[in-house]
């Protein structure tokens, strides 16, 4: 692709000579038929040694550069040059007969299914879908238009994706929740015969697990983010355009607003409420609800300003214990050297 066709079809501003280019890479490895990116200033001083045939640049920097692609967020169009530049996963297209199609499916004419994909009755497959191998979708589930299952992904029953889903390898969505009634024997399983609904452009890492709800919904709203080995229990809804980074674990019955973003390895009890906007720092517990627009960390979940204190404070813990030791036992001679109470003096 020429850079002057890239540019264009990013709507970037191409300064220096018109070449060919066929790839993206890193400034360090980049060689002169690919195009790199700066997104962080620390590494400005790698644009001096670059092989780059051109780099994605904001304005402060395009001069320090050869051919620079001028933008003002050059990681977000570094990512759409990634778009053009990618190849796709997988090499079939139509429907395998190594699949397992049931006769009451309804399956897309344009859907491609790979060999050993399951597809059970009454499901539907919507157009431009892919499924993978070893992917298994259960009965009476529905998947939009341009779905992705990627091998080993699994929707059980009645699980509903919206358009342009894409499932992670070995993701399970529609898993029982985990309910249980305790009795004189033990515990008794309550059966969980709700569903799981996805809304549109939601993208799942790998083995991320979403539990069915005991009745009624598990929600995952629209271009939501879930990494790798997230758990959504039971009942919880998720509202529109969440990060969740891996390992989130999120309990039942938990309802999450829009544009919240949890960190990795935070907890998040059950029957809670997490307002719009809200932040949630790397390895958080969370035992109570959190008001919109909030960010928060440490354990319990606390205002980002005092968690980021109580961390400075952290490493000066043993020295504060040691003069505070000192200072006890200055106070306590102190005291010695006082008069004794009803003693007079001579």
């Amino acid at each position: 692709m020429l850079l002057s066709r890239l540019a264009a079809d990013l709507g970037l501003a191409l300064r220096g000579e018109d070449r060919e280019v066929a790839g993206v890479g890193t400034l360090e490895a980049a060689g002169p038929d690919q195009v790199s990116f700066l997104a962080n200033p620390k590494y400005a001083g790698l644009l001096a040694s670059t092989r780059a045939g051109a780099v994605i640049v904001d304005e402060a920097h395009a001069g320090q550069v050869a051919c620079a692609l001028v933008s003002a967020n050059p990681y977000l169009d570094f990512a759409r040059a990634l778009t053009l530049f990618a190849r796709p996963q997988g090499c079939l297209a139509g429907q395998s007969e190594l699949a397992y199609v049931h006769p009451e499916a309804r399956v897309a004419d344009d859907a491609t299914i790979y060999p050993f994909a399951f597809v059970a009755a009454r499901a539907e497959i919507g157009p431009g879908c892919v499924l993978f191998p070893h992917t298994y979708v259960g009965e009476d589930c529905v998947l939009g238009a341009g779905c992705v299952l990627h091998p080993g992904a699994t929707l059980m029953a009645g699980t509903r994706l919206g358009a342009r889903v894409l499932v992670g390898p070995g993701t399970v969505l529609g898993s029982e929740g985990f309910g249980f009634a305790p009795d004189a024997a033990g515990r008794m399983k309550i059966p969980q015969v709700g569903v799981v609904v996805v809304g549109d452009d939601v993208e799942f890492g790998a083995n991320a697990a979403v539990d069915r709800a005991a009745l009624d919904t598990t929600r995952i709203g629209s271009r939501c983010k879930i990494d790798n080995l997230v758990q959504v229990g039971h009942n919880v809804v998720v509202g529109d355009d969440c990060v969740l980074v891996s390992q989130v674990g999120i309990s039942g019955s938990t309802k999450v607003g829009n544009r919240v973003v949890m960190a990795g390895q935070v907890g998040v009890a059950g029957h809670l409420s997490i307002g719009d906007g809200a932040v949630i720092g790397p390895k958080a517990g969370v035992p109570h609800d959190i008001p919109a627009g909030k960010v928060v960390g440490g354990i319990p979940a606390m205002d980002r300003g005092l968690y980021l204190r109580n961390l400075a404070l952290a490493p000066k813990l043993p020295e504060l214990a040691r003069r505070v030791a000192s200072l006890e036992r200055e106070l306590a001679a102190l005291k010695d050297l006082l008069p004794k109470e009803g003693a007079h003096e001579s």
